[in-house]
């Protein structure tokens, strides 16, 4: 019962890897023959050996024309046959590239449509080790795994056919302790595939760890912990070593104990294969011909005991892959409404969510936002103002009560049609590795020029990018490259001023810019939030003296709200958080 689970689920893992590749079958089936025609060819090779040294076996008795047709026969088959291989191999290596290229692709498409809570759920860089590492290693099983497995099958029958027709009894011997060396690499394939599945789910938490430090070294060294980043480091990497030496242990010892007990075999074979000899039951070319057809026999068992250990450490990769391809998309929304009004009301109706069951968050928020109104959100850190936002452009959804766009319940609409009507310029920036006026243009790829730099200017950003070597054709590296992190910010500002959004939100946007180009951006905003509804989650207080309200969020509620000036003569807890800002 212990072993059953993880044997089940290996076969549905294996079933599901081949549901890939049915789709490339006419791949499969020409490796299938020509496979069929080299195993074939290669067994008749030590009939021709065998017949060639019966012509040449006794005193003055050697028959040179006979052996001279069989070497030419020989040579012909061994090219065959070698051809024969050549194309299999072709064949398999399409197959399996183009295998893994379908499960990798499904597997990006799957994080596009799984909810953003899903990918909120692991670490960044686990994502990636399972979209590199072990699509890899599904993709070396799968090259080199069906050659060895497939060909030794058919290695096996044909020579269990061929040693039958030559000698029934020797065969028997053969097939009766054939099973030992199965039985011994069925208990250590039993043992190795927890260590491979091990050795995967650490694999992706060290990459996940690696990345991380990596993307935020600046913060490491600033804060000196350098030190306690490497033990961590060292501490995942010693696991990873360890069950990675327990996984190779076993899966290296499968084919020297499966080689031991097929040379027992073999010697067994040349025992009773010499005393039939004396016997007068076979000639010496025979005897040469059933021992290299055990060698060969017997040979597969130790190739596939190697495939299988690979195919244990590939399983529990494909299990990683499949476990993220399984993941629940968002729900389909194709069949909803698509917002079809600008006008830009919001509202909130008695919203409950927590983003875990143990911990509330958002409480009970009702508001209700006109046109054109510009709300900014403050609050301490963690009281829910990146929350509302989330719930707002559907990255997640509430639990209970509803929220209202343009009087649509947003649960009632598409998402697409919902987030288009937003604009959103974050704290962090995001910026791909392509051209500054692709950077730019990502929310519109089909602006023009004209429209891209006026988007720059319009963001203060068009001097700095006028200075790049290649002005807007300039090729920027991941996430910015060696642009400041106020050049970037300006980036994903002229990127909103492109789209020109109905609404906008705005979290803390101006947060990594010197003062003069926040005065110039301001006034930017000014402009663009004309008229918009626009949300603006704050940290400097001072930034949103001039906004139509003022929502005070503590602890998941909306403690105050109301303009600056109100809230500043109630001197209540927005009053205490100004004055402390202020006098800072």
């Amino acid at each position: 019962m212990i072993l059953r689970k993880p044997v089940n689920n290996m076969i549905k893992t294996l079933k599901r890897i081949f549901l890939y590749v049915r789709s490339y079958i006419t791949y499969f089936i020409p490796a299938v023959i020509f496979a069929l025609i080299s195993v074939v060819l290669s067994l008749l090779i030590p009939i021709f050996i065998g017949r060639s040294i019966d012509f040449i076996t006794g005193e003055n008795n050697v028959d040179f024309s006979s052996t001279a047709k069989i070497l030419i026969i020989l040579m012909i088959t061994v090219a065959i046959s070698g051809v024969s291989q050549w194309i299999m191999t072709l064949c398999t290596n399409k197959l399996s590239f183009r295998t893994v290229r379908d499960i990798r692709t499904q597997y990006f498409r799957k994080l596009n449509s799984v909810p953003i809570s899903y990918i909120d759920s692991a670490s960044k860089g686990d994502y990636i080790s399972r979209a590199t590492n072990d699509i890899e290693i599904i993709s070396d099983a799968l090259n080199q795994g069906f050659t060895q497995f497939f060909t030794g099958i058919i290695t096996i029958l044909g020579t269990l056919i061929f040693m039958l027709f030559i000698d029934f009894r020797i065969t028997l011997i053969v097939v009766f302790l054939t099973p030992v060396s199965l039985f011994v690499a069925a208990k250590i394939t039993s043992l190795s595939h927890n260590s491979f599945a091990k050795q995967s789910a650490i694999r992706g938490q060290l990459s996940g760890f690696t990345d991380e430090m990596l993307k935020n070294q600046n913060i490491v060294k600033a804060f000196g912990q350098e030190t306690d980043v490497q033990n961590k480091f060292d501490r995942l990497n010693n696991d990873y070593a360890q069950i990675g030496i327990k996984a190779t242990f076993f899966s290296s010892i499968t084919n020297p104990s499966t080689r031991f007990i097929n040379g027992l075999i073999y010697a067994f074979v040349g025992l009773f294969g010499a005393l039939r000899v004396i016997a007068g039951g076979m000639s010496v070319g025979t005897l040469v011909s059933f021992l290299s057809y055990a060698n060969q026999y017997t040979k597969p068992f130790n190739e596939i005991s190697g495939v299988v250990s690979e195919l244990q450490n590939a399983i529990a990769s494909a299990q990683r892959v499949f476990q993220v391809c399984d993941a629940k998309d968002e729900p389909d929304d194709s069949k909803l409404k698509t917002l079809q009004s600008y006008e830009g009301s919001v509202r909130f109706e008695n919203v409950w969510f927590s983003y875990t069951k143990d911990k509330q968050l958002i409480q009970d928020v009702s508001l209700d936002i006109h046109p054109g109104q510009r709300i900014a959100i403050v609050g301490p850190t963690g009281c829910g103002k990146t929350t509302i936002i989330n719930l707002l452009m559907r990255f997640y959804d509430v639990n209970s009560g509803a929220i209202y766009v343009c009087g649509e319940n947003i649960n009632e609409i598409t998402r697409d049609s919902l987030r288009s009507r937003f604009g959103m310029v974050l704290q962090d920036t995001w910026l791909f590795s392509a051209t500054i006026h692709d950077n730019i243009s990502y929310g519109k790829p089909d602006a023009s020029r004209d429209e891209v730099i006026a988007a720059a200017k319009s963001a203060h950003a068009h001097g700095f990018i006028k200075r790049l070597p290649d002005g807007y054709d300039t090729v920027i590296g991941e996430n910015g490259g060696n642009l400041s992190q106020g050049q970037k910010q300006l980036l994903t500002i002229a990127r909103i001023m492109l789209t020109n959004p109905p609404m906008l939100i705005l979290d803390e946007a101006t947060s990594s810019i010197d003062i003069r180009t926040e005065i110039k951006i301001q006034q930017a905003f000014e402009k663009l939030m004309k008229g918009k509804t626009s949300f603006i989650i704050a940290h400097r207080l001072s930034t949103i003296r001039n906004t139509d309200m003022i929502l005070v969020m503590r602890d998941g509620n909306i403690i105050e709200h109301g303009k600056h000036h109100e809230l500043m003569s109630r001197k209540g807890f927005y009053y205490t958080m100004y004055t402390s800002a202020t006098s800072q």
